[in-house]
């Protein structure tokens, strides 16, 4: 029982902390710098829409307050069986705005594929309509290109409580402990996903996405990993989005994100053969957590079976966690204390990576979030 707990510990520890670690000696050992300088290539703006007539004319204006050279900046928006004055607002829009209609909805990877083959730019840049994008944002991407060996930029995205406020709370914590771990990735190599509110790549390296893939922002940066390039990560690449305030949404959008990681493997099988110039990241980043609720649950039922005093006080300590977890569920405003905080986040993202996994079991499919 005891080999069986620690070794359940061990797994949870590195996925969530000692993978960053081996990453931090390896860009002592083996830094791969970005040879990025200004460049300007034509480019075109891809975004897919459902029902985002409240936030288009704010994206749009977003959009044209962009520094980059007017003339060269295509923008293709693909609206997926709207049903509100989404079409009407892009008709409306203006020259350089290419609006793609699509009648019946299927789902947003079949609207990205849509919208690539009316784009025209040499760069790809795709953003969603919800978050707004710093001015610079698409210039700081769009200048890593002018290194050979880069594919595809993610730029970062900024969870923010209330408008230029920074979230602080323990799910901004996990935020950064994400934002580290890519800036760590790229230092080195690639990363293995992209932001999919923000990112840019090379109009030739595009692979169509399979009609329901929920994860357009894992499947691209590995297809480009794997024709040879690098997939780097660029932090003055700012998207900015507010945590959702409603109970649940942030669950919600957890639990699509790690269904899409199971989806993937189904799809693409060959990402966990060593085909996938990433293999190693991807278990590492983000196939390990999957297992985390597992072995959480390994982690509770071994202490609680051995036969020592030192495993009864683990037992307790682990229950001590999840009751303040509980309260924290239960009297939100607990959560204004940083361990119920803590403890609450750590076990909704692992009930999400349970429901995700119960989602995939079970063919359940959501292509909208």
């Amino acid at each position: 029982m005891s080999l069986l707990f620690w070794a359940s510990f061990g797994v949870v520890v590195y996925a969530y902390f000692g993978y960053a670690v081996l990453l931090a000696g390896l860009v002592r050992l083996r830094r791969r710098p970005v040879a990025r300088s200004p460049i300007f290539p034509t480019i075109s703006i891809v975004i897919a829409a459902r029902n985002e007539a409240r936030n288009l004319p704010a994206k749009l204006e977003n959009l044209r307050q962009m520094d980059y050279p007017p003339e060269l900046v295509q923008i293709v928006i693909a609206s997926d069986g709207s049903t509100d004055e989404s079409v009407a607002i892009l008709r409306a829009s203006g020259p350089n705005v290419v609006p793609v209609v699509l009648e019946s909805s299927g789902g947003k990877a079949a609207a990205l594929n849509a919208a690539v083959q009316h784009a025209t730019g040499d760069v790809l840049v795709f953003l969603d309509a919800r978050q707004n994008v710093d001015v610079s944002a698409v210039k700081e991407m769009v200048s890593c290109f002018a290194d050979a060996e880069v594919g595809a930029v993610s730029g970062e995205l900024l969870l923010e409580s209330s408008p230029g406020k920074a979230a602080n709370n323990a799910l901004g914590l996990y935020w950064k402990i994400e934002k580290l771990v890519r800036k760590l990735e790229s230092a080195t190599g690639s990363v293995v996903g992209v932001t999919g509110a923000i990112y840019a790549m090379r109009r030739e390296l595009y692979v169509a996405i399979p009609a329901g893939t929920l994860l357009d922002d894992v499947w691209v940066p590995m297809q480009v990993a794997r024709q040879g390039k690098r997939v780097i990560f660029e932090p003055r690449a700012i998207a900015r989005d507010q945590l959702f305030s409603e109970k649940g949404k942030e669950f919600s959008r957890k639990v699509r994100t790690l269904t899409g990681n199971y989806q993937l493997l189904q799809l693409a099988p060959w990402m966990i053969t060593p085909a996938n110039p990433l293999l190693f990241r991807l278990v590492s980043h983000k196939l390990l957590r999957l297992m985390v609720p597992l072995l959480l649950v390994v982690m509770v039922v071994s202490a609680a079976l051995a036969h020592s005093p030192l495993y009864w006080g683990i037992f307790g300590l682990q229950v001590v966690f999840y009751l303040l977890a509980l309260l924290g569920e239960g009297i939100p405003s607990a959560k204004s204390l940083k361990p119920v905080a803590i403890a609450n986040t750590f076990v909704m993202l692992n009930a999400a990576a349970a429901m995700a996994f119960y989602n995939f079991v079970a063919g359940r499919k959501k292509l909208w979030s």
